[in-house]
């Protein structure tokens, strides 16, 4: 929760410019198409000289690419490549990735790992099915803490003050669900961490169901997530049944745990 000290010091420590560059990256992070520079003038409510000069200094250091016409802003991938370099999240993501395919190949399912991030859940992994069906959510999307597996997951094997301030950082993403009340989400949390991991029905899609197991860290808090958004199949294909992959998942998270 913010503080009246906390915004004291926001504004005593403003960078006006940085400040902007900032605004049009987090604005051009919600556009899959693109701005114009006029749209993005409109949307930032900027004189349009201080948004061209922002503009071409992000040009010029590849955060932001310009279309072939010239006429539209997109992001490129550069914060996408640092944030791989961030070094946690290297090694995570280097030693799960192995693992997770083991698991796709034996269970014949996708699956993917979820961190804690400003208040909801960044998928940073993702390993496709190895058949040619499955269900997959891309690395980089974002889910919601409150509406997902993998976010009551995170939750639940957290101390509870770190709960508290990762509730409290939560905004709700566009489909979630009304929030639920504290008293029957704190009761889900008690029995997802009694259970070991989460299994229910998928809340975004008919025909799945979310199996997600934690990777605890040293003192039994998750580091992250991993689910896998199970898809039966009713053909004649011998296929792992739910249980068998969540204990093929299981046994992949427990391969990731550090306690």
């Amino acid at each position: 929760m913010r503080t009246a000290t906390d915004s004291s010091a926001d504004e005593r420590y403003r960078a006006p410019a940085l400040d902007k560059g900032l605004d049009i990256l987090e604005l051009l992070a919600e556009q899959a198409q693109g701005l114009t520079r006029a749209e993005i003038v409109k949307a930032m409510g900027r004189s349009p000289s201080e948004i061209y000069r922002m503009l071409e200094r992000l040009v010029a250091r590849q955060y932001v690419v310009r279309s072939a016409e010239g006429d539209r802003y997109s992001l490129s991938l550069k914060l996408f490549v640092l944030s791989q370099r961030h070094p946690p999240q290297a090694r995570l993501v280097s030693q799960a990735t192995p693992v997770m395919d083991a698991f796709t190949k034996a269970a014949e399912q996708s699956c993917h790992l979820g961190v804690y991030d400003r208040g909801n859940v960044t998928i940073v992994v993702q390993v496709a099915s190895p058949v040619y069906w499955g269900l997959s959510i891309r690395a980089g999307a974002r889910v919601s803490l409150l509406d997902s597996g993998s976010g009551l997951t995170l939750l639940a094997f957290q101390t509870p003050q770190r709960r508290a301030e990762m509730l409290a950082e939560h905004e709700p993403l566009d489909g979630q669900a009304r929030r639920p009340a504290a008293r029957a989400l704190q009761a889900t949390l008690e029995q997802l961490r009694a259970r070991g991991h989460w299994q229910a029905d998928s809340r975004q899609t008919h025909g799945v169901t979310d199996i997600s197991l934690p990777l605890l860290g040293p003192d039994g808090s998750a580091l992250g997530a991993l689910t896998c958004p199970y898809v039966r199949r009713i053909d004649r294909h011998a296929a792992p049944d739910l249980e068998a992959t969540r204990a093929l998942l299981a046994r992949a998270a427990a391969a990731l745990t550090l306690r």
